[in-house]
C-alpha cells in the first residue's frame, strides 16, 4: 500500500460518517507492511472485517470480492485500496460491492494507473477516472479523483455513497478534496532541499513524459457527481 492511499482513506473517514460494519477487501498485510497497511485504527469502535483471497496477517475472513458470501445490504462501508487491479472479474466485483452495501453505505476505492505490473495473484487492469465514474453511476454521490499528470495519473481514487446520500454529502466531499490537497501540499513541502535539487537535475535527462511524472507527482483533480450533487446544485441555484 502506498502512503497516499492510506492518507486518502483516513481523510474519507474524517470527512464522512463511515457506518459499520466496515469490510475491507485486500486486507492481507504483505511482508514489510505489517502495521502500516492496517486500516482498522482509522475506524476505532466500529466493527471491522478484513477480507482477502488468502488467509494471513490482517485477514479475518477469506472472501472473493467478485463472488462474496456476504448477505445483501450487510456492509456499512466497503474499502478496496489497490485491490481491483488484481480482480479479473472486475465488473462483477463492482456489482457485488453495491449488492452488499447498506442504503447510505460508502465504497472507498483506490487503484494504480501509471504503475508497474505487480502483485498477487496477478495484475489485470488499469482504470481511468472515466471508467471509475461509469462504474459508480448507480451511486447517489460519486467522488472521483486522479493524482499525477492529467494524461498519465499514477493513482485513481473514488468514494461512492449508495442511495440515499446524506443532505450534506456534497459539502463533505468538497471538504475531503480540500483536505487531500492540503495533505499533498504538506508532503511536497516536506521534501528535503537536497532531494528537490536532485529531482530538478534528473529532469534534465528525462523524457517529456518522465518530467511530467516528477513535476506533477502531487497534483490532484476531483470531480463530484451523482443525483445528490445534482440536487445540491439545484438547491444552490434556487
Amino acid at each position: 500500500m502506498r502512503d497516499h492511499n492510506k492518507a486518502f482513506c483516513r481523510l474519507v473517514s474524517e470527512a464522512f460518517d463511515c457506518p459499520g460494519p466496515i469490510v475491507e477487501f485486500g486486507a492481507y498485510q504483505v511482508e514489510g507492511q505489517e502495521g502500516f497497511a492496517d486500516l482498522r485504527s482509522l475506524f476505532p469502535g466500529t466493527p471491522y472485517i478484513g477480507c482477502d483471497m488468502r488467509s494471513g496477517p490482517g485477514v479475518d475472513r477469506v472472501e472473493d470480492v467478485s463472488a462474496m458470501t456476504l448477505a445483501d445490504e450487510s456492509a456499512g462501508t466497503v474499502i478496496c485500496l489497490e485491490t481491483f487491479e488484481h480482480v479479473f472479474e472486475v465488473r462483477r466485483a463492482f456489482d457485488e460491492v453495491y449488492r452488499v452495501l447498506k442504503p447510505g453505505g460508502l465504497f472507498i476505492l483506490t487503484s494504480p494507473f501509471h504503475f508497474r505490473i505487480h502483485g498477487y495473484p496477478d495484475d489485470y487492469w488499469r482504470m481511468t477516472p472515466s471508467c471509475l465514474g461509469r462504474m459508480l453511476e448507480c451511486y447517489a454521490l460519486r467522488v472521483v479523483g486522479q493524482q499525477g499528470p492529467v494524461k498519465t495519473p499514477h493513482t485513481v481514487m473514488s468514494v461512492g455513497i449508495k442511495h440515499p446520500a446524506p443532505a450534506d454529502a456534497v459539502e463533505r466531499a468538497e471538504r475531503l478534496a480540500d483536505a487531500y490537497r492540503c495533505w499533498l501540499n504538506a508532503r511536497e513541502a516536506a521534501i528535503p532541499p537536497l532531494e528537490k535539487a536532485r529531482r530538478r537535475l534528473a529532469m534534465l535527462y528525462r523524457s517529456k513524459a518522465e518530467r511530467a511524472q516528477i513535476r506533477d507527482e502531487h497534483a490532484v483533480r476531483f470531480s463530484i457527481d451523482g443525483t445528490a450533487a445534482e440536487a445540491h446544485a439545484v438547491a444552490r441555484a434556487g
